[in-house]
């Protein structure tokens, strides 16, 4: 008896001692997984947004580039990560909702492997045209290329990419044959437009920016549903196509199995990051806008739709997985 006793006694305090000195969290650094090299468009999001939520939660959040295959590496490091609450993924569109349509294997499952935390910020792109184009909204541009064909082409980073889609899909609406010519390495794509060895480019609005302001390009419309804070002067493609809506956009995910209570702690610091003033102002600055973080529902409410609308494009555009 004194011996079971004792037992019990050791099992009490050793739970007690396990109970006094476990954490709460955060007890340690962070880390988001981002699936582009440092210094893109999506680095610069992710950093600063996770810095203004490390400030929240007093413990470093690190930003951890793994960039390549068409964001596969980082995103299959995001699905291996401990579910632990101290691994995130600050992923786009490709690797949680495209992937799947342009590649014939993935080494991650983009539905089961993650959970949801949030919605961080979404922004669309711009048709830009050379300006010896004499084409100044998007239905003169149809009508010049009907009238003239084989005159105009389309610089983009390939038709697997969003603006090699988004031209083939403007092409199937259209009813028109554009070129596209497909550069690997896009800023060469658009020093060819801005030379006028071709006429068009789709660039997301923060690449966009400085030609339109030199008037190097102009802006014929803009991809998303709805037109951009800041350059509503531009009407949206489905004000010439309705249903028209192709957008890029960053949301926070965790590895499947995360705790609750961690991915509710973030979601809840992220909508208040998005919310203040500061950091609205600093994501319109660079072309993209928030909503806040809205629920981690209401992020797989959209992922599921955006899977939908890109089966439904994929489809229309007839690209097969590679």
């Amino acid at each position: 008896m004194k011996h079971v006793q004792g037992t019990l006694l050791i099992a009490l305090a050793a739970a007690a001692a396990a109970s006094a000195g476990a954490q709460p969290w955060p007890a340690r650094p962070v880390r988001v997984i981002v699936s582009q090299a440092a210094g893109g468009t999506p680095d610069i999001i992710c950093r600063l947004v996770t810095g203004r939520i490390a400030r929240a939660i007093g413990q470093q959040i690190v930003v951890d580039n793994r960039p390549g295959s068409g964001n596969i590496i980082g995103a299959q490091a995001a699905a291996r990560a401990t579910p632990d609450g101290y691994n995130f993924f600050c992923a786009t569109a490709a690797p949680l909702v495209s992937n799947p349509y342009t590649f014939r294997k993935l080494p991650y499952d983009p539905v089961k492997d993650f959970a949801s935390v949030g919605m961080i910020a979404k922004n669309s792109f711009i048709v830009l045209a050379h300006p010896s184009v004499p084409a100044r909204t998007l239905p003169e541009l149809i009508a010049l290329e009907k009238a003239q064909p084989g005159r105009l082409a389309f610089a983009t980073d390939g038709p697997r990419n969003f603006s090699g889609m988004i031209a083939a899909w403007l092409n199937k609406l259209a009813g028109t044959s554009i070129l596209q010519v497909p550069y690997a390495v896009m800023p060469v794509g658009i020093q060819d437009t801005l030379a006028g060895r071709t006429q068009l480019v789709i660039l997301a609005v923060p690449s966009a920016a400085p030609f339109m302001k030199r008037g190097d390009l102009r802006a014929l419309a803009v991809s998303s549903a709805r037109r951009i804070p800041g350059y509503e002067d531009i009407p949206p493609i489905a004000e010439t196509f309705p249903g028209f809506d192709f957008i890029g956009w960053f949301a926070l995910v965790a590895p499947a199995g995360t705790p609750p209570a961690v991915v509710k702690r973030v979601n809840a610091e992220l909508d208040r990051t998005l919310k203040d003033p500061e950091i609205v102002q600093r994501l319109r600055e660079t072309g993209f806008y928030t909503d806040g973080a809205e629920t981690p529902q209401a992020l797989d409410a959209f992922l599921r739709a955006e899977r939908e609308r890109w089966s439904r494009v994929v489809r229309e555009i007839g690209i097969q997985p590679e």
